[in-house]
């Protein structure tokens, strides 16, 4: 099993920042995608950013130049640093991976606890 721990979120004002964090821990052979996705209320849960074990990066169209997503391999930690937050950014965040727990075995993806973003307008 794998335990994701989340931390980061909170109550900021429009056009201010925020870094969320989240650490991955347990039987972790490899971590392939490391991102972040979020929820309103009413909507579904939207990609915001992944980035893959080839440093590959997505990013939703609407929080690309604003959030940048990083990893720490041997931390097996990812981070996503939010700039110029809107108040259409205010969501549940939700760290997402990708990991196996042996080299042979099948990938498995394991979800965060959610941490709330409130952007104030």
């Amino acid at each position: 099993q794998v335990q994701l721990v989340e931390s980061g979120g909170g109550l900021v004002q429009a056009g201010g920042s925020l870094r969320l964090s989240c650490a991955a821990s347990g039987s972790i052979f490899r971590l392939n995608a490391m991102g972040w996705y979020r929820q309103a209320p009413g909507n579904e849960r939207e990609m915001v950013a992944t980035i893959f074990s080839t440093n590959t990066i997505n990013y939703a169209d609407s929080v690309k130049g604003r959030f940048t997503i990083s990893r720490d391999n041997a931390k097996n930690t990812v981070y996503l640093q939010m700039s110029s937050l809107r108040p259409e950014d205010t969501a549940v965040y939700y760290c997402h991976i990708e990991s196996k727990e042996t080299r042979w075995g099948l990938w498995n993806n394991y979800w965060g606890q959610g941490t709330q973003v409130t952007v104030s307008s």
